[in-house]
């Protein structure tokens, strides 16, 4: 059981972490420039809330604030909305789902927060992972309510103890992003591309009081056209997403993952919203905590389509091993560190396959796509095993013991919780893809508190600033379980948003 702690008790319970990454303030210093000059700024625009970011979060937040009246604004810097939310393949965690209660499957959101701290380590943010586990049945119609199409059919992405996780019916982050924005602009908000902020504006308390844009901003050039002045009457809200495109403020971060480490994330996911929040002094957590992919293929580029296979019914239904040896190496149905871990623990590619049954189960269309390409069709385990120069002996070996898993419902290796529902990989074709790890998603960002407003250095409220979605650190810990990013985004983006609504305007 995790113990309810509050709000006042959340903010103190961070101290011992503040403190450790107050170091990081050497990132960027008190903005005093920004504070000086907010007295003299002659302002172009003003709202009451304005949005960076126009992905799951900064979505969720424009809406609700919209809906609670507030005059809202969101930019976006790219010349295409959504960002990563745009591209990801649309999957959300959902504890006690109506699909759960047709399967007959028991879940809580108590046993969702149990999943995410073992991924995480145990350095979650306690009660922000609590908070989203609630909201996780009320978020999902909510987006039902928006007009979103789900598939009937749930996922079972790695790291679940439990089948729960919802798909878009159209694979892919698109199917959840276009209704958001069908809301806003139902409600009169405008949502501004190739507009980049370029500095947060405070007065002399470190009251956010709007932003300064780059207008007609192109990120092919990092240039514009001049800038304007943005006044948010009531709040700011950070949207911006992480930061697994900018090599050098990852490996400023953690050292290994140079530009040789692909990254899936779209390219303007460089953390600029990120580093401007840090130079007026809100605390950073987590920031050397980023997390790789580790159903990524070497064979494309990005975040490709293997995923679509690897992810999911590869892992389910097939089985992953070491080229060098012939043996599995990890739980196939393990969380992303874990699988990560396992796979660069070996210093080369994983090989994945299953067999003519196991592909049954991949998604319509995927397989056709790959095929020859990344993936590739044997008649035999001695072919596959000539393919990726495998010792066929000991990888028939390792099959013949996993079948003898599957026939008796128990994984002793690695205690797969799949297994049960596993068939025997006997059946030519067999169909594989090599699999290495890729920069995919950075835990870490700002602190902010349960209310998602923004902490500064001094574990302080830093008035009018909201931040929700990737760019808030301290939620997932060491690692995030899949599906988990689009709840965590579409809860704290709403309550962001709704609390900043409620501000009061300081002009």
């Amino acid at each position: 059981m995790v113990k309810e702690i509050g709000r006042r008790d959340f903010v103190k319970n961070m101290a011992l972490t503040g403190a450790a990454l107050a170091g990081a303030a050497a990132l960027g210093g008190c903005s005093q420039s920004s504070a000086s000059d907010s007295s003299s700024i002659k302002w172009d625009e003003e709202t009451d809330v304005l949005v960076i970011g126009s992905g799951f979060a900064g979505c969720a937040a424009a809406i609700e604030a919209a809906m609670a009246g507030a005059q809202v604004k969101v930019l976006e810097k790219m010349d295409v909305t959504g960002g990563n939310s745009r591209i990801c393949g649309g999957a959300m965690a959902v504890a006690n789902s109506p699909l759960q209660e047709k399967e007959g499957i028991k879940d809580s959101p108590e046993l969702l927060v149990e999943d995410m701290l073992k991924a995480g380590l145990g350095l979650n943010h306690v009660e922000k992972v609590r908070m989203i586990a609630e909201k996780s049945l009320e978020t999902l119609q909510w987006t039902i309510d928006l007009k979103v199409e789900w598939s009937d059919q749930m996922m079972w992405p790695g790291g679940h103890a439990v089948m729960r996780t919802y798909r878009a019916a159209n694979n892919s982050g698109s199917g959840i992003l276009e209704p958001a924005l069908a809301k806003l602009k139902e409600l009169g908000v405008p949502v501004e591309t190739n507009a980049k902020m370029a500095r947060i504006i405070c007065d002399e308390n470190k009251r956010v009081q709007g932003v300064e844009v780059i207008n007609s901003y192109k990120f092919s050039s990092d240039s514009g056209s001049g800038s304007r002045y943005i006044k948010a009457k009531k709040a700011v809200v950070l949207a911006g997403g992480g930061f697994g495109a900018n090599v050098t403020l990852r490996t400023s971060q953690d050292p290994r993952l140079t530009e040789e480490i692909d990254c899936t994330n779209h390219p303007g996911c460089t953390g600029d919203a990120l580093l401007e929040a840090l130079r007026i002094d809100a605390l950073p957590v987590h920031l050397s905590w980023i997390q790789l992919g580790p159903w990524a293929s070497p064979d494309e580029k990005g975040f490709g389509l293997t995923p679509f296979f690897s992810t999911l019914e590869g892992a389910q239904w097939g089985i992953m091993v070491d080229p060098a040896t012939g043996k599995r190496i990890i739980n196939e149905m393990g969380d992303r560190k874990q699988k990560s871990d396992a796979i660069l623990a070996t210093g080369h590619a994983a090989v994945m396959f299953v067999d003519s049954v196991g592909i049954q189960t991949v998604q319509e269309g995927v397989v056709d796509k790959i095929l020859n390409k990344t993936m590739w069709k044997f008649d035999s385990l001695d072919e596959l095993a000539s393919h990726f120069e495998i010792p066929a002996d000991a990888l028939k070996q390792e099959v013949a013991r996993y079948n003898s898993f599957v026939a008796n419902g128990e994984d002793l290796d690695f205690h797969k919780q799949t297994i049960k529902m596993a068939t025997l990989i006997e059946k030519p074709p067999f169909y594989a893809v090599r699999l290495w790890p890729k920069v995919h998603h950075c835990m870490g960002g700002v602190m902010t508190d349960l209310e998602c407003k923004v902490m500064d250095l001094n574990l302080e409220v830093i008035k009018g600033l909201y931040a929700a979605g990737e760019i808030a650190g301290g939620t997932h810990g060491a690692c995030r379980v899949g599906s988990c990013a689009i709840l965590d985004s579409l809860v704290c983006g709403r309550v962001a948003g709704t609390c900043a609504a409620k501000e009061e305007a300081w002009a």
